[in-house]
């Protein structure tokens, strides 16, 4: 296992956003402590708040990476008094809250990268933005559909989408997903829209209402690394290369994690920003580093 780096803890600075629609989003900058090489955006997944990648953006402001985390309207400091009645879209996530991250990091002064997780690697290809990111490197980036998975996940994922999920939503007017212990509640809207793109074979790239995403995926040309472990569960390899046939050819490369080669038992869907992952972290800097002048 590599070295494990002892990080100085930075104290991040709390940032408001302005959404192209006037939403406010809750963000935290990490500032680096030395001279700044690059910027980041941790780009986070579905339901998991900005405290959970401080770790991560303490490390990399550690190395001169200035680093933002945010919260998407509905989640963590960002969500309203109640998400009974609150009404948005899945994808307004993208087009419109991290795409005002984007907004703010960017300068021409140096370069500006991301980090995805998850939903992440999705939100990308949706920024109407992306042209102002150099590198995408994304973690356990899936097409989110059951057939991916093993036999017992995909059994407790049916159960979810046709039972639990839609009971929790009539009951609560959202998805109560704190109560099942995997995240932050969810917005009526969210839980509506992954429900139903998870039912496809590579997520909403086959659903027929979604026919204009194609156009808008195959404009990127930011480099990509995928990288999904081997034990995720909810985003196998197979998984991930069904998702990211959706962005042009050429653009992106794919990694497979084997945990045991870091001294790891396990990563799962969101060990990758663990305290105890962070070779994984170095091995993102180095990426954005090749190749590409500071």
């Amino acid at each position: 296992m590599k070295t494990v780096v002892e990080v100085r803890p930075t104290m991040p600075i709390r940032v408001s956003l302005v959404a192209a629609d006037g939403y406010i989003l809750s963000a935290r900058l990490y500032k680096s402590d030395g001279e700044v090489r690059a910027r980041i955006i941790v780009a986070g997944a579905t339901g998991v708040p900005q405290t959970f990648y401080q770790a991560f953006a303490q490390f990399a402001a550690s190395q001169g990476y200035e680093t933002l985390t945010l919260d998407y309207r509905g989640i963590g400091l960002s969500k309203p008094l109640t998400l009974k009645g609150f009404r948005m879209a899945y994808l307004d996530w993208a087009n419109q809250d991290l795409a005002s991250a984007v907004d703010y990091m960017h300068t021409d002064a140096i370069p500006l990268f991301m980090v995805g997780h998850s939903f992440g690697g999705h939100a990308f290809g949706l920024l109407p933005n992306h042209d102002k990111v150099a590198k995408l490197y994304t973690f356990a980036t899936g097409a989110g559909w059951h057939g991916w998975m093993p036999k017992s996940e995909q059994f407790k994922v049916l159960i979810l989408w046709k039972f639990i999920g839609p009971l929790l939503v009539r009951w609560k007017g959202y998805l109560e997903w704190s109560q099942l212990g995997m995240g932050e509640d969810l917005p009526q809207g969210v839980f509506r829209d992954w429900k139903h793109w998870c039912q496809f074979p590579r997520y909403f790239f086959d659903d027929p209402a979604m026919s204009h995403l194609r156009e808008k995926f195959g404009s990127v040309k930011t480099p990509i690394m995928a990288a999904n472990a081997l034990d995720d569960l909810w985003a196998l390899p197979r998984s991930r290369d069904a998702f990211m046939s959706g962005y042009p050819q050429g653009i992106w490369q794919s990694a497979d994690i084997d945990p045991a080669t870091l001294g790891l038992e396990s990563i799962g869907h969101l060990g990758y920003f663990r305290r105890n992952a962070q070779p994984l972290w170095r091995d993102v800097l180095t990426w954005f580093e090749s190749s590409h002048a500071f």
